[in-house]
């Protein structure tokens, strides 16, 4: 069965697909349908909202079952922040480059292991055009680095460091971080409900 991932983000579909790959699922990129929505107004105040939003919205344009996530990093000592702002952390136009350096630069006074906790959280949303199924969650725990550390991943990967590695997610190879992040770890929950769906959609036809 066809599931669409809701993003257009390259990088975020490679690895999502890479986590759902199954036989009997077929993850497609959203770019495939140029009629959904471009943009979905994400006005939810928890990552769990959030990725609903998209999920609904998504599923019931193209009515082909969607998952949708919402995912972000909370900092201890800025109580749960940049959280649901991850993305537009640094402002209008936010790059990868400008959210971490801000980030650096507000955590600057705090150059503590135990003072710079955090944790990166991902929503995933699962719906079809008959409404949301299902929204599974997935956390990863770290530290925020004194300064960027590997080449490899996207977003704050530079930054944050794995507890469990004592090496950031730019410097795990993309199968490791597909093990261990939130990302993989709310997408595997993800993954069930939706072979679930499939064998009660196969069972009912």
């Amino acid at each position: 069965m066809e599931v669409i991932v809701s993003t257009r983000n390259k990088n975020k579909f490679a690895e999502i697909s890479k986590i759902l790959a199954d036989g009997k699922i077929k993850a497609v990129s959203l770019e495939e349908f140029p009629q959904a929505p471009k943009r979905i107004k994400e006005d939810g105040d928890t990552f769990s909202a959030n990725a609903s939003i998209k999920a609904l919205k998504i599923a019931r344009s193209t009515k082909k079952l969607t998952v949708a996530d919402d995912s972000g990093l909370e900092v201890n000592a800025l109580a749960g922040a940049p959280g649901v702002y991850s993305a537009r952390f640094s402002g209008k136009g936010a790059t990868y480059q400008t959210n971490n350096n801000k980030l650096l630069k507000v955590l600057k006074d705090l150059p503590s292991k135990k003072a710079r906790k955090a944790r990166f959280v991902c929503a995933v949303a699962i719906a079809d055009a008959d409404g949301i199924i299902a929204v599974v969650e997935g956390t990863c725990l770290g530290y925020i680095t004194l300064e960027a550390k590997g080449a490899q991943g996207f977003g704050y990967d530079p930054l944050f460091e794995v507890a469990a590695y004592k090496k950031t997610f730019a410097q795990l190879s993309p199968k490791v971080k597909n093990k261990i992040s939130h990302r993989a770890k709310a997408f595997s929950k993800a993954k069930k409900v939706i072979l679930k769906y499939i064998n009660k959609s196969k069972k009912n036809k």
